[in-house]
């Protein structure tokens, strides 16, 4: 199927090989999460997430953005979705409550969503947690100086302030049974607070608290903070979970068979009786979040008896636990530990927030290196990843793991990114569902792929190079991912190039289609070559440990650091570009017989000519030419033959960083420091488009295998799909040009006919000034000077009387235009005269507010700048207008008293001649 994918790219070069080719900017891979809080929809479908300052909601299948909520500049301290879907909380620490109205997503939804109230100041202090109540209607916020408040979220007031936690307010939970079944329970709303006080307080809402502003019953069992509380559907069992690394279960059935008792006793008060504390649980962690599991999971219901409890807790180790309460044992285990990394560590994978799904039966977990994972219950397994922020971006690749599962095996169905972090990210090319592979102790430099794309290589700070294969999917979970099946060391330095042979034993001898060697690059000025006979690319299964390469050669290759390597794709060369300001062209000698390996390089030529370092080197698909990039800003092409430079591109305005070629190695792609991607025809030695969403260093380029997509990545985290829309684009203007002349046939058919309304609007609609003016100019020199029509036609002088905002306005401003040539300023006058005679002033203003109105109903609303632009049209058009009309009345003026000058001279030229002829002598 590649090489099929491979055949309809090579139709699609041929076809549009004539064309100046055109990408357009598909997609973005942009930072997601960067801190802070996060809230997902109840149906587990859109989540909301924190990136600085700004509030983004997302589809999570799609990755696509919904819209933006516009905040306060200022960090966003706490976030709640309510049960309903219907509102957003959000508490900044500028101690404000914005609360926003949800949007369904559709093409029409704003790209920036305003608030619909606006609190200044809610607390005295930040709010670190709030929570909604089952049915939408309250909120509580905790804030750091003890203080919880219950708001009433569609009128926006505050209807309890309970005050006395001894700190900040650490968790809060509602309980409001919804099962009722239980024996001698009444409907009934609580708020269960805990705060760093180590306290848990239990406030009846409608009951004696909403008097006092006390507790009901304080519980009292945990020796730290308490991160995790939650109530069980019926509202008979509260857990809670603490940094003291134990979770306690406890029995609410006295508190509410004490509050039955209390609202059916004649007498009045009677002393309420504490929750039982029914378990204690260690879970060995510090616990950041808990949580009952509901009976539709696969597991048993949280229902009256303890020994059917099941609840989720999640902590320090990076790993969610389900655990049976009765036992105090662990049923499963999502995700996987991490407990030898430090908490201080920048990649630290503790968990510091779950989010529990029932309806999708998923569990979500955040953690403190910015990812998000997707745990399914029914599955048991991770379902998906979302990668908060990918830091800066130094390579990228396709890969195509599923090449060979099935005869509808795609390419290029992935992308992996190696970022300034040790773990690779690996994108599904669809959407956001990521995976990390760990492997690395340090920073990865470099990737490179295998010849179809399936296996990936990667060289890091480490000095180590490791081999990459897909794990062979989960048909049942859909899971997918990559394990690491080889490991190359030797080097003494960070190794920062890698490349893969090109041919695969699938295409030499007929066997399985892996890589036979790699080469790796370092600072330490080697290259090394690398058998990779001995790697099991295809069992699929993890193993315990990763294959030890065999170094086959080492060669000094460079003065200075190697930057890149790259094989050409009959791997009979190998070609490297070094900071020493050369490239050097190398040939690959590999014999594989049986047990016997060998490989060796023999240097074939140097190019020399670049006045800076080179930062890649790569080898053209189709000739026999090499390009390389530099520090000094140009590309340069080599031959091969005699390793002379034969064409060289300038135009970038800072370090070109990575080149590859296009269109059967007619056209080159490059990047650059200067944050542009540009293509260049090679023939002419031109940059024929040049492509900008980036905001710094273009580090990483990579070219899909139907060369149809060009993926970019740079130092501001971004990951840009420039998709080739050169057909799209002919395709449309094929068919504006089929529009066009059948428009113009109309437009002669209207005219014959006299129908002007309909000649007119079509003129305005395929916007030919050309063909009004002509239209008009025919009308008034045929004027009948005796007709009462004002410009010549009584239908003309309908059509411009009836003309609609837009069409009026687009009209004005080709009057505009004619009115500034003298030629043309006599049609011009007739049609400004015919509208201003027939229209008032209060009429032509309402169709530029009406143009207004028409233009501005999508644009973000809290910027004016648009709507002013249209607003001073109609005064920009007056002011053009107004010189050009007093200089052709006074040209008027100047030739009407030259008339009369004329007039006279005739005049007394007639009078002499008769005075001569009276006078005449005849005789004479």
């Amino acid at each position: 199927m590649g090489r099929l994918e491979e055949k309809k790219g090579e139709c699609h070069r041929r076809k549009y090989t004539h064309l100046r080719p055109s990408f357009k900017n598909a997609r973005t891979i942009s930072p997601l999460y960067t801190g802070g809080p996060v809230a997902v929809t109840p149906d587990g479908l859109k989540i909301v997430t924190c990136v600085g300052e700004d509030i983004f909601y997302t589809e999570i299948a799609s990755g696509n953005r919904i819209c933006q909520f516009a905040g306060d500049t200022q960090s966003v301290t706490s976030l709640c979705i309510t049960p309903a879907s219907t509102y957003l909380l959000a508490f900044t620490s500028a101690l404000s409550l914005r609360i926003f109205e949800l949007p369904r997503p559709s093409p029409n939804t704003p790209r920036f969503i305003v608030p619909i109230r606006v609190i200044a100041r809610a607390h005295e202090s930040p709010v670190h947690v709030c929570t909604s109540d089952p049915t939408s209607t309250y909120f509580a916020s905790g804030s750091a100086d003890g203080v919880v408040k219950v708001w009433d979220i569609v009128r926006g007031y505050v209807t309890h302030v309970f005050k006395g936690h001894g700190g900040v307010v650490s968790a809060l939970a509602f309980n409001y049974p919804q099962d009722t079944s239980f024996v001698g329970q009444q409907q009934s709303m609580q708020l269960i607070t805990a705060s760093v006080d180590t306290r848990i307080r239990v406030f009846d809402l409608f009951g004696q608290s909403r008097n006092t502003g006390k507790a009901t019953v304080v519980l009292e069992g945990h020796v730290s903070v308490p991160r995790g509380l939650d109530v069980s559907p019926d509202g008979r069992w509260l857990v809670s979970g603490g940094r003291d690394s134990v979770v306690l279960v406890w029995d609410m059935s006295p508190l509410l068979q004490t509050k039955t008792s209390q609202e059916s006793s004649k007498k009045g008060k009677e002393k309420a009786v504490s929750p039982k504390l029914a378990k204690t649980i260690p879970v060995l962690e510090r616990v950041e979040a808990v949580g009952f599991l509901v009976a539709d999971q696969g597991f048993t219901s949280a229902t009256s008896s303890p020994e059917y409890l099941q609840f989720f807790t999640g902590g320090e180790n990076g790993v969610i636990k389900i655990w049976n309460a009765r036992e105090g044992s662990v049923m499963l285990t999502l995700g996987q530990t991490h407990t030898g990394i430090s908490d201080d560590s920048e990649e630290s994978r503790q968990i510091v927030d779950v989010i529990y799904i029932p309806s999708a039966s998923t569990v979500i977990s955040v953690h403190a290196d910015q990812n998000i994972l997707f745990h399914s219950l029914s599955t048991q397994s991770l379902s998906r990843q979302l990668i908060g922020f990918n830091d800066e971006i130094v390579d990228i690749d396709f890969l195509s793991p599923s090449l060979y599962e099935s005869r509808d095996g795609l390419a290029d169905t992935h992308l992996a990114l190696a970022t300034n972090s040790s773990l690779i990210r690996v994108y599904s090319k669809e959407g956001l569902d990521a995976r990390l592979l760990e492997g690395h102790t340090d920073i990865v430099l470099c990737l490179d792929k295998g010849s179809d794309g399936r296996f990936l290589a990667s060289g890091s700070k480490d000095r180590t190079a490791r081999v990459w294969a897909p794990e062979n999917r989960d048909k049942e979970t859909s899971n997918w991912g990559y394990q690491c099946v080889g490991v190359c060391e030797g080097h003494a330095e960070s190794v920062g190039a890698i490349a893969m042979s090109r041919k695969s034993s699938l295409e030499t001898s007929g066997e399985d289609p892996s890589p036979k060697f790699m080469f790796t690059g370092s600072q330490d000025r080697t290259i090394k070559m690398w058998d990779l006979s001995g790697i099991p690319f295809f069992e699929g299964t993890k193993s315990s440990e990763p294959v030890r390469c065999k170094s086959l050669m080492t060669l000094k290759a460079h003065d200075k650091d190697i930057n890149s390597l790259d094989v050409a794709p009959n791997d009979r060369l190998l070609v490297s570009g070094s900071q020493d300001r050369t490239a050097k062209v190398y040939e690959i000698e590999f014999h594989s017989s049986g047990k016997a390996i060998s490989g060796s390089l023999k240097v074939l030529g140097t190019c020399k000519g670049h006045k800076r370092g080179v930062w890649t080197v790569r080898f053209g698909r189709e000739e026999k030419v090499l390009a390389t990039g530099s520090g000094d800003k140009t590309v340069k092409l080599w031959n091969l033959d005699d390793f002379t430079c034969v064409k060289t591109f300038e135009g970038h305005t800072n370090s070109v960083l990575r080149v590859d070629f296009l269109n059967a190695g007619m056209q080159l792609v490059t990047s650059a420091s200067d944050g542009l991607v540009k293509l260049w025809n090679i023939r002419d030695e031109e940059c024929i488009a040049t492509m900008d969403n980036h905001e710094d260093k273009v580090w990483a380029l990579a070219v899909s295998a139907d060369e149809r997509i060009i993926l970019s990545g740079a130092a501001d985290s971004v990951v840009t799909f420039w998709e080739d829309c050169t057909e799209e684009q002919e395709e449309e203007k094929e068919k504006k040009r089929a529009d066009l002349v059948l428009k113009e046939q109309d437009f002669l058919n209207y005219v014959s006919l006299h129908d002007y309304r309909k000649a007119i609007q079509l003129a305005l609609a395929m916007e030919q000034p050309g063909r009004l003016l002509s239209l008009f100019r025919n009308i008034v020199s045929s004027k009948d000077p005796t007709a009462s029509s004002i410009l010549g036609e009584s239908a003309v002088d309908e059509v411009l009387r009836t003309l609609t905002g837009s069409d009026l306005t687009k009209l004005l401003r080709y009057v505009r235009e004619w009115n500034a040539n003298a030629k043309t300023s006599l049609v011009a006058q007739s049609v400004l005269f015919a509208i201003l005679k027939m229209r008032s002033a209060d009429d032509v203003m309402k169709s530029f507010s009406d143009e207004v109105g028409e233009l501005t109903f999508a644009l973000d609303p809290t910027s004016t700048t648009d709507k002013e632009k249209r607003v001073a049209s109609l005064k920009d058009i007056i002011d053009a207008l107004i010189p050009y009309t007093e200089r052709h009345l006074s040209r008027m003026d100047k030739l009407l008293q030259e008339s009369y000058m004329v007039d006279y001279i005739l005049g007394e030229m007639d009078d002499g001649l008769f005075d001569g002829d009276d006078g005449m002598d005849i005789d004479h």
